[in-house]
């Protein structure tokens, strides 16, 4: 027999499946010797009280053993010899891309810049150790993507659910565990995270898919609003249409496709900081206890969000017992985010912590002469985005310009460089004395391995950043008490939450609105928001791709 409950349990009665079943047997009345087994299909921490409880739905198998596969396998046919579809990035929206292409019966050709999963991470160490960024190899270009070792979570708000329990059994197909089948906030890690994609890529291999690495795409072949293929760095050209997952840091290809007059748009992104507490104190805040997390709880996680001067300021990409990475993509660039390893077990908590900024909002005064300051130029904002246009020939609205806001990325990122003495040190501040506007004179010890430099970000960084992030804080800090302290710092710069563009592209095609065989996706291409949604995508741009080769064959 297989029975199904709704628990709600104190943390250590859901600890492991022993307390469970001593739980059930009392609670239930059921037997203790007969329960073969259960499962955890749903998991969840509801920590608004003193006492925190644990929510869980369950499976148990009375007097009967499980099916042996948790998650549902996905058949992946030979595709050998079949008509090929290009797949420019080896991140989320590429792998995911290419997996369904196959079960379609299409060849997948991967293309992808940076370097395999495993080999990136030698260049990761450099830009700690040596300070130096190689542009092709970094936290946001290689196999894996942005995603590969900036933590690995798996949230997402999508809204098709189907969707995305694909993807997570995907994921658990090649080795992640079956925990992300049930955590309400699921999590690989990214310890485990490489391993899963190196299996994702053998799939792709041993199907009769291609995947090469260290090649650039360099240009689109395109005859007669047509995409015939692309060129590579590496001298050679791949035919077929084109699914373009580049990834949100991928600034060349946003330039090739403006200065080509392949349709873009501004899109608002969000940018300020990231903020690390110990992890200790965040569970003391979150469990509502001195002890913190204790033996059962999992390191504690946070989300907040408010309204400033019409503005979203919320905490982003929060990683519980995780890391601060250099995430830099090229040079003078200072760029952080976060990463946790699968046990979340570092003695720090981080988040980002941004304001919401719109193109339209680059004309407001502090921001204006930001880029005046960037660019050593006294005009206006418009003067400064058309002395900044790539190929001179945008007429409309300079505050509308497609490019508008990446212009505004690289001039926070190179600040932050200056700021950080030139180096990876990142420029950094206690959170009080942000709040307060005074300088730290220290600087509490931080995960961020390059190091990080004293700096006054309340004074260098534009007022309507600055601002709302420090009305934001006040109001965390009245709603979690000890949230707003010293013992926090802030550090910059967070810039990269999102793509600053959006190639545009047909609702029902999918295709770009002008070039025929052009497929935008996935966060780069302006349509996905982390790891799940990119590969949703990446799976709905590839269908799109099949359905343009049925059509064109038919």
């Amino acid at each position: 027999m297989v029975v199904e409950y709704q628990l709600r349990v104190l943390p250590e009665q859901a600890y492991s499946e022993q307390s469970l079943k001593r739980y059930l047997a009392r609670e239930k009345g059921k037997d203790e010797r007969t329960i073969q087994a259960i499962r955890v299909l749903k998991k969840s921490i509801d920590a608004r009280q003193r006492t925190v409880y644990v929510n869980l739905t369950v499976r148990v198998y009375i007097n009967e053993m499980p099916e042996d596969d948790v998650w549902i396998q996905t058949e992946y046919p030979n595709v050998e010899g079949k008509p090929a579809v290009i797949v420019v990035g080896a991140g989320p929206g590429g792998l995911f891309a290419a997996l369904r292409l196959i079960e379609l019966g299409i060849r997948p050709i991967v293309v992808e810049r940076g370097k395999n999963v495993r080999d990136r991470k030698l260049d990761l160490a450099r830009i700690s150790r040596d300070h130096k960024v190689d542009p092709e190899s970094n936290y946001s270009f290689g196999e894996g993507g942005a995603g590969a070792y900036s933590d690995g979570k798996l949230y997402t708000r999508s809204k098709k659910r189907g969707n995305v329990d694909k993807i997570l059994n995907v994921f658990c197909q090649h080795g992640a565990s079956v925990s992300i089948l049930s955590d309400a906030h699921p999590h690989i890690g990214t310890d485990k995270l490489p391993r899963v994609i190196e299996n994702m890529r053998k799939t792709i291999l041993q199907c009769g898919g291609e995947v090469h690495f260290e090649t650039r795409m360099d240009e689109l072949i395109l005859e007669n609003q047509e995409v015939k293929g692309i060129r590579t760095n590496q001298g050679r050209a791949f035919y077929g249409p084109v699914i373009l997952a580049t990834g949100h840091s991928a600034r060349d290809v946003y330039r090739w496709l403006y200065t080509h007059q392949v349709a873009l748009e501004p899109k608002g992104l969000a940018v300020g900081v990231r903020l690390e507490h110990p992890a200790k104190l965040i569970d003391q805040i979150q469990y509502h206890s001195k002890n913190g997390r204790g033996n059962y709880l999992p390191a504690a996680e946070y989300s907040f969000v408010t309204q400033v001067g019409g503005r979203g300021v919320y905490s982003f990409c929060m990683c519980p017992g995780g890391f601060v990475v250099p995430a830099a993509s090229g040079p003078q660039q200072i760029v952080v985010n976060g990463m946790s390893p699968s046990n979340r077990g570092s003695q720090w908590s981080n988040s980002g912590m941004v304001v919401e900024l719109h193109p339209e909002d680059l004309g407001e005064a502090s921001l204006t002469r930001f880029m005046q300051e960037y660019t050593e130029s006294q005009g206006t904002i418009q003067d400064i985005i058309r002395t900044l246009d790539v190929s001179g020939n945008w007429a409309g609205d300079p505050l509308q310009h497609p490019l508008a806001l990446l212009y505004f990325q690289e001039a926070l990122e190179k600040q932050n460089w200056i700021q950080g003495h030139y180096r990876q040190t990142a420029p950094a501040q206690r959170m009080a004395d942000f709040v307060h506007r005074r300088l730290s004179y220290d600087l509490p010890r931080s995960s961020y391995a390059p190091g990080l430099i004293s700096s006054p970000l309340h004074f260098w960084m534009p007022e309507f950043i600055t601002s709302r992030l420090a009305q934001g804080f006040e109001t965390f800090g009245r709603n979690s008490r000890g949230f707003l302290t010293n013992e926090a710092v802030m550090i910059g710069g967070e810039s990269r939450t999102s793509s600053p563009v959006r190639i545009v592209r047909d609702r029902e095609t999918l295709q770009h609105l002008v070039v025929k065989g052009l497929f935008p996706c996935g966060e780069g291409a302006g349509y996905a928001g982390g790891i799940v949604s990119a590969g949703v995508d990446g799976e709905r741009c590839a269908e799109a791709a099949a359905a343009w080769i049925s059509a064109v064959k038919g």
